[in-house]
């Protein structure tokens, strides 16, 4: 993800603790056991339900009944008392007192933004590659059409979506690179209507972050609103005084920023399935340098307790110098992070062994994670490349690290989580249109084409169907 999954910002404080916190042993099975830093396991010993509890991570919160409830109650207070129940959910889980007329930021807010130089020239150079991925997928995304018989065309008019409301996050930090990984694709896309929603800074003052204000105004965003992360999502999905409505809602978020945009579908507001807690895996042999596997394994596992990492790995001696490496460079990260990794590589994931890169590849398929990088030798590449099939992003190389997927290659970077990666796909300008089919028939076409729709209509009991082809063999075409 974005170096931006927040850890769990106090969006609802209805969460409850994901099931990967339960007692260590429920989760174990062949094999598991516990080194300085790392879970071990061994594929080959794990049983079907140790496979499946690797697996089924995240989503247990997300889904709980409790925090759905919770939820209920800010969508509900929300589609009834629109802004009031806005910045009453600011008061109550943000400690941010405001007036409806303050949650959105002003334009002398947006003008005078700013940041260090060093990061307004990172956000220039990462706005700048994902507007080259972006662009290059539109041009992917014409319109198209071919004749499938003679006197029938059909194809598709490809257009962007009316409108859409960005959520980025604001836990114990700020995550403008989230602002730019879902504003460029959406700007890219062509949506008439994009409003960004963003919880204030955790320090009461009710700021936005200049970051994301500057991203915002890079990329000529002027609908920021400033909300806690569930009544944000409710407000756009409902539409209020101050924020309007849209038709789609993307973006990463804890726990109850999920849970709200997957309650949210059942009011007609399309949402991506599901942008929660990060994750990561590394597949790797014994050709892996375990110095930069130990870094790249800790880039996601500093996001929060709920974050999960795995090492999949066909080499016992990989393992232990990685937790070796884990071991030290965790004692050089601040206490919160360090405590986030150890949960996130520990009773959240850890080390998988596996017999082969086949195997290997079989277990980071069925994982299906958000990030995936490939630490094999050169000449496994590319059969490696080719087997894995369910990843949200795929990066090959220890060269092509996770932080720089996060922050700038282009790539997206918010991306599906908790196996939804064997059935989505990050966000990018696609994430922003949809395609309309589009057929043109003659008379003959319809000719050739009436019997079957004679015979369906008769099948399925529709005879105004049927007389619609009927009305037309009894009508003189007028000459044209």
């Amino acid at each position: 993800m974005p170096a931006g999954r927040a850890p769990a910002h106090s969006d609802a404080r209805a969460t409850t603790p994901s099931s990967r916190h339960r007692d260590q042993g429920s989760a174990r099975g062949g094999g598991d056991s516990f080194h300085e830093v790392m879970r071990r396991l061994t594929w080959a010993e794990m049983d079907e339900s140790a496979r499946a509890a690797l697996c089924a991570r995240g989503l247990d919160a997300i889904f709980d009944a409790d925090l759905k409830t919770a939820i209920g109650r800010i969508i509900d207070d929300v589609r009834e008392h629109g802004d009031d129940a806005v910045c009453r959910a600011l008061h109550e889980f943000d400690k941010v007192s405001l007036q409806p007329d303050q949650l959105r930021a002003s334009d002398d807010e947006l003008d005078s933004a700013r940041v260090d130089d060093d990061v307004d020239v990172a956000i220039d150079d990462a706005i700048v590659h994902l507007r080259a991925f972006n662009e290059r997928l539109m041009e992917r995304a014409a319109d198209w059409s071919f004749e499938s018989e003679p006197g029938l065309r059909v194809g598709e008019k490809v257009t962007p979506i009316s409108s859409a409301g960005l959520f980025v996050p604001s836990g114990k930090a700020s995550y403008p690179s989230v602002a730019y990984q879902l504003a460029v694709p959406a700007t890219v896309a062509g949506v008439p209507q994009v409003a960004l929603v963003v919880p204030p800074l955790p320090d009461g003052s009710g700021r936005i972050d200049p970051a994301v204000l500057v991203v915002c105004r890079k990329l000529g965003l002027r609908q920021v609103f400033r909300v806690n992360g569930p009544a944000g999502v409710a407000a756009l999905g409902f539409g209020t005084a101050t924020i309007p409505q849209v038709r789609k809602i993307v973006g990463p978020g804890s726990p109850p920023v999920a849970c709200a945009q997957v309650e949210m579908q059942r009011y007609g507001v399309a949402t991506m399935m599901i942008l929660g807690p990060t994750e990561s895996l590394v597949l790797a042999d014994a050709t892996a340098d375990p110095r930069l596997a130990a870094a790249d394994l800790l880039n996601e596992a500093e996001h929060g307790t709920d974050s999960a990492v795995l090492l999949v790995t066909t080499s016992t001696e990989l393992a232990d110098a990685v937790d070796v490496e884990l071991a030290a460079q965790l004692a050089v990260l601040p206490p919160a992070r360090a405590e986030a990794a150890r949960a996130s590589l520990g009773v959240n994931g850890g080390c998988v062994l596996v017999s082969s890169l086949a195997e290997g590849v079989e277990v980071a398929n069925r994982w299906a994670p958000e990030h995936l990088q490939v630490a094999v030798g050169a000449a496994a590449e590319d059969d490696v490349l080719d087997g894995l099939v369910n990843a949200g992003e795929i990066l090959v190389g220890q060269h092509t690290l996770f932080s720089a997927g996060n922050f700038v290659i282009g790539c997206p970077a918010s991306l599906p989580t908790g196996g939804f990666a064997h059935v989505s796909s990050g966000i990018t300008a696609d994430a922003f249109l949809k395609r309309t089919a589009v057929a043109r028939a003659d008379a003959t076409a319809l000719a050739r084409m009436a019997p079957t729709i004679l015979a369906m209509s008769r099948h399925e009991g529709f005879p105004a169907h049927a007389n619609a082809v009927v009305a037309r063999a009894t009508t003189t075409t007028p000459a044209r």
